[in-house]
C-alpha cells in the first residue's frame, strides 16, 4: 500500500535534512583555517519480503527473482575527511603549517576529556609569560609546553620541531623548545569538540607522539597555515543535489496521500 510510500519518503527526508546540516556546516567553516570537512554515509533499511528469491512454485521451479520492498533509509555516520589543506603564508613566526600526518597537542580544561586535544591549526601566539599558545578566544597551551624569552628578537622553527630563538647579546640562535606532533592509528575515530579541537576515543586508538620529520609524521612549516579543506564547488554541487532530493521525497509523500485518497473514497 502507498502507507509504506510516506515512510520512506519520511525517513529520506528525515536523512537529507542532516545531511544538509553537515553541507551547512562545511560551507560556514571554509576560510577556518586547519578545519576537516564532513560527509555524510547513508545506508538503506531493512526490507519488507513478500516474496522471497530461491523459493520454489507449485510447479517446482524456482523463483530467479523476489518481491522485496524497502522501508527507507538513514545517516549511518559523519565521516571526517583529513585531507592536507592548501597553504597559507603569514607575517606571524608563531604561526607552524603540518605538511603530512600529525596534530599538534594541546592542554584543555580539566572536564574536558583526559584534559589534552588535538588540532590541526597551527595558529599561535605567546601568552604573558611567553608560553606559545593557540591564537583564539580559548588560548590553550601547547603541550609539551615551550616557552620564549620575553626578551627574544626573533623565532625560528626548523622543519623537525626544533625552536630556536635569538636574544641580545647572543650571536648565535638558542634552542628553547621542541615541538611535537601527535597521530592516531584511526584519525577519523576522533571527537570533535569545536574550536578545530579533537579528542581520543576508543575509535581513535591510543595517542601516538613523535618528532616532526620522523616515519610516519609530517613536517612543520614556519609562516604557514593550513587552509580550510572544504572545497565550496563540489559543496554547492551537493547542496543542490540534496535540496532536490529532499523535493523528489517530499512529491513521493504527496503521492502517496493522492492514492490513499482515491482508496479511501472508493466506497462514495
Amino acid at each position: 500500500m502507498a502507507i509504506m510510500a510516506l515512510y520512506s519518503a519520511a525517513t529520506g527526508m528525515r536523512a537529507l535534512s542532516q545531511q544538509l546540516d553537515v553541507i551547512s556546516n562545511n560551507i560556514a567553516n571554509a576560510n577556518n583555517n586547519g578545519f576537516k570537512s564532513s560527509r555524510v554515509n547513508f545506508e538503506d533499511l531493512l526490507y519488507q519480503q513478500q516474496q522471497q528469491p530461491g523459493t520454489q512454485n507449485t510447479n517446482g521451479d524456482i523463483r530467479p527473482i523476489g518481491i522485496e520492498i524497502g522501508l527507507g533509509t538513514r545517516v549511518t555516520g559523519t565521516q571526517l575527511d583529513f585531507t592536507q589543506g592548501s597553504a597559507v603564508q603569514t607575517t606571524s613566526p608563531y604561526d607552524v603549517m603540518v605538511n603530512g600526518n600529525g596534530f599538534f597537542q594541546v592542554k584543555v580544561l580539566q572536564g574536558q576529556g583526559n584534559g589534552l586535544a588535538y588540532t590541526r591549526t597551527g595558529s599561535f601566539t605567546l601568552d604573558s609569560n611567553g608560553n606559545m599558545v593557540m591564537a583564539n578566544s580559548s588560548g590553550y597551551k601547547l603541550d609539551p609546553p615551550i616557552q620564549i624569552p620575553t626578551n627574544a628578537t626573533a623565532v625560528t622553527i626548523s622543519n623537525d620541531g626544533r625552536v630556536f630563538a635569538t636574544v641580545p647579546g647572543n650571536v648565535q640562535p638558542q634552542m628553547v623548545g621542541q615541538m611535537q606532533l601527535t597521530n592516531f592509528a584511526n584519525p577519523e575515530g576522533l571527537t570533535q569538540i569545536g574550536g578545530n579541537l579533537y579528542q581520543q576515543t576508543e575509535a581513535s586508538g591510543a595517542p601516538i607522539t613523535g618528532t616532526p620529520g620522523t616515519q610516519g609524521f609530517g613536517t612543520l612549516q614556519q609562516n604557514y597555515l593550513e587552509a580550510s579543506n572544504v572545497d565550496p564547488v563540489k559543496e554547492l554541487v551537493d547542496l543542490i543535489k540534496t535540496q532536490r532530493v529532499f523535493e523528489m521525497n517530499s512529491q513521493s509523500i504527496q503521492a502517496s496521500d493522492q492514492m490513499l485518497q482515491v482508496v479511501a473514497h472508493l466506497r462514495q
